[in-house]
């Protein structure tokens, strides 16, 4: 079991990589997409109508040149790139919508599999929604007041529609039509899936790259009009028996699944871990379940973090466990002291 740390696409920095080290990470989880033009991802809700930033990538794949270029600066650091986590929406949002340009973005995601194997990136974590992550605010509500994200269903709208041009909580159409994303079905949205595993599991058996499935975060039956795929620890089984694959996986977000109405978080991860359906992990903990939660410290929320690390141990899980995020520090550096208390926390449990 390796200790990582994750960093948005404005983070990849020396200085980022120099703490990762130094809180004794060994490992990256690192974000392409450029959310909020450059600006430091707060996670909260964003701009109802275009989301978390506009992408405008369409065509422009990752490179493995650039992807290369980026893994040799991160190994000069000492550190390991060990996935990416997900995908433009510039680069799949018809796959998502079942658009006029699914079957194009399909082959574009075949290229990027196949670059990121070419460029020795073992893992590739993605999210399969249409809304995304959205209805999050921050609040002062962590210990000692600190900055927290919180979900409360009853301050928002949770069938509030989506406007055309967006998918995933981005727009990446910001001259669309007017009007709204249709609904879509539970039925419709595992169809889609299907499809689109189908389709990109091959490419990733031959490249040697895993896809690791993210759960619905916040993980209610529909959002914004459309169906949540896994949204229940039940659901991952699902996923995995939906295309079987050695190349898929499980990115198993703790807090997530805290957060889920049902199910048993402690006998979920020891099953797919003992299956080593476990891509990576998130670590992040909670208290409170749909439809009210909010994220806490590490140490203090309704997960067991000493229990997971052990069950993990018990079955000779190899891959990287990350802190996601965290509630943020009263200092000058409220990210990085928030990562490091929940890093050195982690690395004790693992030791």
């Amino acid at each position: 079991m390796k200790l990582g740390l994750g960093l948005y696409r404005q983070s990849l920095t020396p200085d980022n990589f120099r703490f990762a080290q130094q809180c004794g990470a060994t490992h990256l989880v690192v974000h392409l997409v450029d959310y909020f033009g450059g600006a430091n991802p707060q996670l909260t809700r964003g701009d109802d109508r275009r989301g978390w930033g506009t992408t405008q990538n369409q065509g422009k794949l990752w490179a493995v040149e650039e992807l290369v270029a980026l893994r040799k600066q991160i190994e000069g650091h000492g550190l390991v790139w060990e996935a990416i986590e997900n995908f433009d929406p510039a680069h799949w949002h018809d796959v998502l919508l079942d658009g006029p340009k699914k079957k194009a973005q399909l082959e574009d995601l075949k290229i990027l599999i196949r670059n990121i194997g070419k460029a020795g990136i073992p893992v590739m974590g993605y999210n399969f929604s249409i809304a995304g992550v959205w209805g999050w605010t921050k609040q002062s509500v962590g210990r000692g007041e600190a900055p927290s994200l919180v979900f409360d269903a009853r301050d928002v709208d949770l069938d509030m529609p989506m406007p055309n041009g967006m998918a995933w909580n981005m727009t990446y159409d910001p001259n669309a039509t007017e009007g709204n994303v249709p609904s879509v079905s539970n039925e419709e949205l595992w169809q889609r899936l299907e499809v689109f595993l189908a389709t990109i599991l091959p490419v990733a058996e031959e490249c040697g790259v895993r896809l690791a499935a993210h759960p619905d975060d916040p993980p209610v039956e529909t959002l914004r009009g459309h169906a949540r795929l896994v949204n229940h620890p039940d659901k991952f089984q699902t996923l995995l028996d939906l295309v079987p694959s050695p190349a898929s996986a499980i990115e198993y977000c703790l807090g997530t699944v805290q957060e889920m109405a049902e199910g048993d978080l402690y006998a979920n991860i020891d099953a797919l871990s003992k299956a080593n359906k476990v891509g990576y992990v998130h670590a992040r903990n909670v208290r409170g379940k749909v439809p009210q939660y909010k994220e806490v410290f590490i140490d203090e929320g309704d997960i067991d973090m000493k229990r997971v690390i052990q069950i993990l141990k018990n079955n000779n899980f190899d891959g990287v466990v990350i802190p996601d995020h965290t509630p943020e520090v009263s200092c000058s550096a409220p990210w990085h002291a928030g990562m490091a208390h929940a890093m050195g926390y982690l690395k004790a449990l693992i030791d």
